[in-house]
């Protein structure tokens, strides 16, 4: 059975997408730990982010490493989080978490968030990533 990411992928279930390409996609998370907190998913259903063969980790690594660099131009932190937790969907995703202390990275203070604030917040990302010249910017 497809994990809730690939329904999500394949445009079953809705997403607020901020890059697509070939091989990965990222969204706004509908629980936010914040502001700005996006899911990096390579677009092949992998369960253990260690099974990732090592030139996909690669790529999702490197897009992450593009959208960090959008979070930081759009919102007020001091770094961005990178956790690859894998409890909560079997499907691997690398969470984006803007952050200024180690208790802002806590999936303790996730929350669910309204449609509306996700797209305006993945509206505000896919702007910063165009101005930095990326091309897979999800529309």
């Amino acid at each position: 059975m497809a994990s809730i990411f690939s329904k999500i992928i394949e445009g079953e279930l809705p997403g607020h997408f901020i890059w697509r390409d070939d091989r990965a996609v990222a969204i706004m998370t509908i629980a936010p730990i914040c502001p700005g907190h996006v899911l990096v998913i390579p677009t092949a259903e992998i369960d253990h982010w260690d099974d990732m063969p090592p030139e996909l980790a690669a790529h999702c690594v490197d897009v992450a490493r593009s959208i960090t660099k959008a979070i930081k131009s759009v919102y007020d932190c001091n770094r961005v989080s990178l956790q690859i937790v894998g409890l909560e969907v079997p499907h691997t995703h690398l969470h984006l978490v803007p952050i200024n202390s180690m208790e802002d990275a806590s999936f303790s203070r996730a929350r669910q968030a309204a449609p509306e604030e996700l797209a305006g917040e993945a509206a505000k990302l896919r702007a910063a990533l165009k101005a930095a010249g990326n091309t897979a910017v999800a529309e």
